[in-house]
């Protein structure tokens, strides 16, 4: 133990936690102040303890009785680190500490996070936070930044940038510890967050990298081996050579399709290695996927695969699904996995081998596949080792064909990171942060707003006058656009813009609601169609997937047969298959049809209705603010229906708490329109209906009780 720790809480936690002594990374922490309150980038490789330090800094804090925010990019990764951080409310500081999170409505000033000491956040909650001006913000004496790397991200980066930008200049007084596995730039990162830097190679489990090519492997600490080929894949191959002895096997995939391929190939292979009482485990965490998740080929598929011992993850699988898949591989129960590579920058699933199975990716921005970069790839090597159970984590890329494996070697092996660069060049990114600036302190003068974006990484690392005119040519469009205003050269948001920046929505998304809005006549008539299309092709809404050729009749028919809800004339040409899946998913079409018909995965289609849902809230906002009294009724509806995938005539059922469309579905088929019968239906008849049973009879009939006789 560090004699820099003595006893209290820190010590406490450090018993709590099983450690006699302390990583050297963690060491040199405590040595340039992090229990000073010193700002500090912390760059060390994954699984090296940057965690703990985080939580010594937290702990440190809270006993100086300020709040403490750590945030992170992903909400997966924030509900993890809640998890780790949860550990901290079983300490004696003569006072309970309160461990929250929150990681979405972004339409929201957090005020039910002010009574926490430690909150947990997305950068994305972090940022509306700001822009709601949240009171209680004054009270944090710490910003801790995970994953700091993302700052080089094309969809993450900017908003972290803007949010250590302005943490730095409107909290100057607070301490920053900022977090990541690869940062080679990082004096640069350092110099312009001002913050000491702790930098360290070492990590509890060592790391052998190396590049397979026809049955023989290459590694850097000098190791050569051969690996039996079964003719099925060399990648699975790799894999399954790695279990005996209770390792695990992560395989990167390129695509979604040769993930579950992957798996499919090596479930007899790892079958063949598994115990009795491992399978029977893994019965049950198949049936667990079967009954927590929906009833779509994928799913049933990845349930029979996880018998077997080996799964797959990708973002197409349900939230379930996921969660289950990755709580079984991390308690090695599931001994392959085989993921695309979203899952790097994901929640911790350490290996004993990862296999990189190809380093070419989509792009699509340059419209094909690309090689991946040092950066990414030393990303995935991270998940290498499982510092409990393995004393090294071997990484292995497989050479493809056209592939030269010597080359491979050299670049990524022995290659060094790109730097970080920011990518707050994006003119949408600008007018975005830029109109967060002026809603959140009006009256800025145009100095001040330069100020502010001289003080970003961008900044640091472009020409002054490179950012100065992203940022006039930003404030120009906002101004045209009617967002923000300028009196005695002060800039000022309008209503528009102030209500566009609390929505947290991209201000061409706002701008084309309100020109969409102002066009549709004052005359009776739904619009379903038109407010779908309208969401669907905004700039915000995500992910949005391409027609198929054989989607074009049937797209085409439906508008045809429908065309008096659009809002302006569109074909089939103009819309998206994430339209379709809308338009299908609010008349209840079920998972297996979305998957089997349209192609749309039960994770996609879970995005497309989160996101269709804020924009559908966001729509009615605005057409609030255009005083559309005429349509709000519709709009509100629209946003459930988005919500829960369900007709208007059970929309009264799903506002029940526990009651989805499926079970909202078989009450109304039931006879139970409504609260009212639901509340008079004998418990034993509710209990009868197909989906319902038992226990969601007897929470309904409890919660309707308390709802009527407050009534």
């Amino acid at each position: 133990m560090s004699s820099a720790i003595t006893d209290g809480p820190l010590k406490a936690l450090l018993l709590h936690l099983g450690y006699s002594s302390l990583y050297p990374p963690q060491e040199m922490a405590l040595e340039q102040g992090i229990l000073e309150g010193r700002s500090m980038l912390v760059t060390t490789p994954t699984a090296s303890g940057k965690t703990l330090i985080a939580m010594m800094a937290i702990l440190n804090a809270v006993e100086k009785g300020s709040k403490a925010i750590y945030l992170t990019p992903l909400r997966a990764l924030a509900s993890e680190k809640h998890n780790d951080l949860k550990v901290l409310e079983k300490l004696d500081l003569g006072r309970k500490i309160r461990v929250a999170l929150a990681t979405s409505d972004y339409d929201s000033s957090g005020k039910e996070l002010a009574g926490a000491d430690v909150i947990v956040l997305t950068n994305e909650k972090m940022d509306t936070l700001f822009r709601h001006n949240a009171e209680w913000l004054g009270e944090v004496g710490l910003f801790v930044s995970d994953e700091v790397h993302l700052i080089g991200d094309r969809e993450r980066g900017p908003t972290l940038e803007m949010m250590l930008t302005k943490i730095r200049k409107h909290y100057s007084q607070s301490q920053v510890v900022a977090l990541s596995a690869t940062v080679v730039n990082s004096d640069e990162v350092a110099e312009w967050l001002d913050c000491e830097l702790v930098e360290s190679g070492w990590r509890p489990t060592k790391l052998v990298e190396g590049v397979y090519e026809y049955g023989s492997v290459r590694m850097n600490d000098g190791k050569k081996f051969r690996v039996e080929s079964s003719g099925a894949s060399s990648a699975v191959d790799l894999a399954i050579d790695s279990l005996d002895g209770g390792g695990q096997a992560l395989i990167f995939a390129e695509t979604r399709k040769r993930a579950a391929s992957f798996a499919a190939k090596a479930a007899e292979g790892v079958h063949r290695r598994i115990d009795k009482a491992t399978k029977e485990l893994l019965t049950t965490v198949s049936a667990e996927i079967i009954n927590k998740g929906d009833d779509t080929e994928l799913t049933i598929t990845l349930a029979q695969l996880v018998g077997k011992g080996v799964a797959f993850h990708h973002a197409g699988l349900g939230p379930s699904s996921r969660k289950i898949v990755e709580d079984s591989f991390k308690k090695g129960v599931i001994k392959l996995l085989a993921a695309t590579p979203t899952l790097s920058a994901g929640v911790n699933l350490p290996a004993r081998r990862v296999v990189i199975a190809s380093v070419m990716r989509y792009d699509s921005d340059y419209g094909g596949s690309v090689p991946i970069s040092v950066l990414e790839y030393k990303q995935l090597c991270g998940r290498a080792g499982r510092p409990k159970y393995d004393t090294s984590g071997e990484a292995i890329i497989v050479s493809e064909s056209g592939m030269n494996a010597e080359e491979l070697y050299d670049h990524y092996v022995l290659g060094t990171p790109e730097p970080l660069r920011s990518q707050l060049s994006n003119d949408s990114s600008v007018r975005f942060h830029l109109l967060s600036t002026i809603s959140t302190v009006p009256g800025m003068k145009k100095p001040e707003i330069q100020e502010l974006f001289a003080a970003t990484l961008y900044a640091c690392q472009y020409r002054s006058a490179t950012v100065e005119f992203k940022v006039e040519s930003a404030l120009d469009y906002l101004k045209q656009e009617g967002l923000i205003k300028s009196k005695n050269d002060r800039y000022v948001a309008t209503e528009f813009g102030r209500r566009t920046s609390l929505l947290y929505i991209n201000p061409a998304t706002a701008v084309a609601f309100r020109d969409a809005l102002e066009r549709v006549e004052r005359v009776p008539g739904r619009h379903t169609l038109g407010f779908l299309h309208l969401i669907t092709t905004s700039a915000d809404f995500f992910p949005n997937l391409k027609l198929r050729k054989k989607d074009h009749d049937e797209l085409g028919l439906l508008i045809e047969n429908r065309g008096g809800e659009l809002l302006y004339q569109i074909s089939e040409y103009d819309c998206s298959r994430s339209f379709w899946a809308l338009c299908q998913w609010i008349e209840e079409t079920a998972d297996k049809t979305l998957n089997d018909r349209m192609g749309i995965e039960p994770g996609d289609m879970h995005r497309m209705a989160e996101m269709g849902e804020w924009l559908a809230h966001s729509l009615y906002e605005v057409a609030k603010l255009l005083r559309r009294e005429d349509l709000l009724p519709e709009l509100y509806y629209l946003r459930t229906r988005i919500k829960y995938g369900v007709k208007e005539e059970l929309l009264p059922l799903v506002a029940l708490e526990g009651i989805g469309r499926v079970r909202a579905r078989t009450l109304y088929a039931a006879g139970l329109t409504d609260a009212s019968k639901i509340a008079s239906a004998p418990q034993k008849e509710l209990a009868s209906i197909p989906k319902i049973g038992h226990t969601v009879a007897e929470k309904l009939k409890d919660q309707l009780k308390k709802k009527l006789g407050q009534q």
